[in-house]
């Protein structure tokens, strides 16, 4: 029988997705499961934006151009604009969800056996997205008892090759919640600056910023406009995940002719999705202040539920729709399938991702659990009960 390709092979799987075999069974024994694990919000996608999509009118469903269709790059430039950031439609190639941006940022500027550091907990799927470029990620720990604050900028000094490329951020961070400062920032651009690395920014969360804290972009950092890479998404700003839009923007012309083959190599951008994702960007102001007072009393419960619970540390995140916790557990991954296939509490349990995932570096996280808080605020309070009564009992409790 042929074999699988070593890539295949050493392909991640995603922490994530990895225990919905578990859950379905959960749930056929008749179990109510509250879904911690994944960034699905429940929010509902802008009306205006849903309603453009169930009008438009057309006989063909064509191809857009490879860029994405114009009228929603100018659009977009509108976008950025509110968000001080100054570009313009040819500094944007609309891709097929954030992913996909990343992948091209990926292929484009780096070669297999280049290196990227990220500070770690990172979004899984980087370690996915680099396998397939085969580009290597130099992780660097970034710690819950500071909060994940970026690390040290001699810690980053101290990882750098001949081989390192670029350095890659999400902000906020997911899974952390984490909300780099401008200070933070800053440091980072003497290091790129200094070794002439790329600086890929993952800002898909911008919009959900808390406690008067503000949101800077990689993009106004001076001096190093020809180094940034910034990688957005529609899926979370505008609770519309499945129209999978994102994009890929830089001021370097030579990065964004490069990205345009591989943009021209898969053809086009949905159609659809971009046609909602036009309209989204007129979603006024007060639906995102309805959602972030929304987003901050889910956040509130549930990081004040696990810091009075025994042994448990959860910091209190900046930003994002996630939060990192400090469990008393011997194994994240161990607990959080014991949680599925063997604890129920009122006949209910609680889906976690184990933190075991967001890390490059074997071994950590091990007692650390991402929960997305993407429910509503009365079922965040009996997952977390949930969660509460469930430590008591778990078998590898260290505590």
């Amino acid at each position: 029988m042929p074999k699988i390709s070593s890539k295949g092979r050493s392909m991640p799987e995603s922490p994530i997705r990895k225990l919905v075999p578990y859950s379905d069974v959960a749930k056929k024994k008749g179990r109510k499961v509250y879904h911690l694990n994944i960034g699905q919000p429940d929010i509902e996608t802008p009306e205006a934006a849903m309603n453009v999509l169930k009008n438009t009118d057309i006989k063909v469903v064509e191809y857009s151009h490879s860029a994405g269709i114009l009228s929603y790059r100018k659009k977009l430039v509108e976008y950025y604009k509110r968000c001080n950031i100054d570009i313009n439609e040819n500094e944007i190639i609309v891709t097929n969800g954030g992913s996909e941006g990343i992948i091209f940022a990926f292929m484009v500027c780096m070669d297999p056996g280049d290196e990227i550091i990220i500070p770690e907990p990172f979004y899984a799927n980087y370690n996915g997205f680099a396998n397939e470029a085969g580009v290597v990620v130099k992780p660097i720990v970034s710690t819950i008892d500071n909060g994940f604050a970026l690390p040290p900028i001699d810690e980053f000094e101290k990882l750098i090759t001949p081989k390192t490329k670029a350095i890659m951020i999400c902000n906020p961070n997911n899974p952390t919640g984490y909300l780099y400062s401008k200070a933070e920032l800053e440091s980072l651009k003497e290091i790129v600056k200094k070794h002439d690395l790329y600086l890929m920014s993952d800002e898909v969360y911008r919009e959900f910023c808390y406690d008067g804290n503000e949101h800077f972009s990689a993009m106004n950092l001076e001096g190093i406009e020809e180094n940034v890479i910034l990688l957005d998404s529609v899926s979370k700003r505008y609770s519309a995940c499945g129209v999978r839009i994102g994009c890929f923007i830089s001021k370097n012309k030579e990065i964004m002719a490069t990205a345009m083959k591989f943009a021209q190599a898969r053809l086009s951008p949905p159609t659809f999705g971009q046609i909602l994702s036009e309209a989204a960007i007129d979603t006024p102001q007060s639906y995102f202040d309805k959602v972030i007072l929304e987003y901050v009393s889910r956040r509130n419960v549930v990081v004040e539920a696990i810091n009075k619970m025994p042994g448990c540390f959860c910091p209190k995140p900046k930003g994002a729709f996630y939060a990192v916790a400090r469990l008393p557990i011997d194994n994240a991954d161990k607990f959080c399938q014991w949680l599925l296939e063997d604890f129920q509490y009122n006949n209910e349990t609680v889906m976690l991702a184990p933190a075991t995932g967001f890390y490059s570096t074997k071994g950590k996280g091990s007692d650390e659990v991402r929960i997305s808080y993407v429910l509503k605020v009365e079922d965040l309070k009996a997952s977390m009960k949930c969660l509460e009564e469930a430590i008591k009992v778990y078998p590898g409790r260290t505590n």
